[in-house]
């Protein structure tokens, strides 16, 4: 099987190639690719194999209910969808630029970066370029990264979960997240000193989904005592339903310091003393590795370093 040569794929294949592709290796079915292309089934399966004759193998297996990719039709499939959502943010650029505007910038972020880094530096970034279209997306690490890989996401402000992210993205460190156990200040066990970690325990918990470096480090943290990782409990990234559970259930959770501060200092929430630290590696700045940052990127992430070490001389939004 001779080897596709750059210029000859480019030369011939298109972006209507790249979506009947993409498309097909989410349906895994070619009349409900015919029909969301709103071309025929009998189109589809032509271009489908002038595809797989252009590459030299089977993108797709010939099977009696669905389609699904091969193996080498999985990376081509995985390839065209990152394609495709590059010419789109190209298409939303070009479009932003063409009416006046200073372009867009997707942004990922966890939570924590939301209390103080994030909003200095969208300020900071507003002021100079009033017209440039900021897009913030919230999301756990594992999430925001698999978009930045998959270029839905121009940056994002997170912290690795897998190995193989330090060979796809560069990360460049901001601060560090201490942490915390909150419970709600009508909890009973608000106001305690030095509650043992087995008392906590039987309480219910608000915890983050598995996979995340939040919820590493709580299971990390009930490991080191010798006891199981709390049964009781609610999974969820969503700050906003977390707040309402800590407020309205006996319940805990662990959480970053920036995050819950100001409803300690509201009374609405109340911190539990514990003996021992509780903190979470860096967080940071990732993009994609061996790829230049655009002017937008780079001016956001020189305002988030210039910010992220004193957030007290952050510029206030006038009205």
């Amino acid at each position: 099987m001779a080897d596709v040569g750059f210029n000859q794929l480019c030369n011939w294949l298109r972006f209507r190639h790249l979506v009947l592709i993409a498309t097909l290796a989410r349906t895994q079915n070619m009349h409900t690719t015919a029909q969301e292309m709103n071309i025929s089934q009998p189109a589809v399966s032509k271009m489908l194999r002038e595809v797989e004759k252009l590459l030299g193998f089977a993108l797709f297996q010939r099977l009696p209910r669905h389609m699904p990719p091969t193996d080498l039709g999985s990376q081509v499939a995985r390839y065209a969808q990152i394609a495709l959502n590059d010419a789109q943010h190209f298409v939303g650029q070009i479009n932003h630029l063409r009416q006046g505007g200073h372009g867009l910038l997707k942004i990922g972020t966890i939570f924590a970066p939301t209390a103080l880094a994030l909003p200095a530096a969208i300020v900071k970034v507003k002021q100079q370029w009033p017209l440039l279209t900021l897009d913030i997306l919230e999301g756990t690490s594992a999430n925001l990264l698999e978009r930045l890989e998959h270029k839905q996401l121009d940056l994002v402000i997170a912290r690795f979960t897998l190995d193989q992210h330090r060979k796809l993205f560069d990360f460049q460190a901001l601060a560090p997240e201490p942490l915390c156990l909150v419970t709600g200040s009508q909890h009973p066990l608000a106001g305690a000193h030095d509650v043992p970690l087995e008392e906590l325990g039987s309480w219910p918990w608000i915890v983050y989904p598995a996979g995340t470096p939040m919820r590493a480090r709580l299971e990390q943290a009930f490991a080191e005592a010798g006891m199981q990782t709390p049964g009781n409990t609610v999974e969820t990234s969503s700050m906003q339903t977390t707040l309402q559970l800590l407020q309205t259930a006996p319940m805990v959770a662990m959480l970053g310091e920036s995050m819950v501060a100001p409803d300690i200092q509201a009374g609405r929430l109340t911190r539990l003393a514990l003996p021992f630290p509780f903190v979470l590696a860096d967080y940071g700045i990732i993009t994609r590795r061996n790829e230049t940052p655009g002017w937008s990127a780079q001016a956001f992430m020189d305002a988030l370093s210039n910010n992220i070490e004193t957030p007290e001389t952050a510029p206030q939004v006038g009205r």
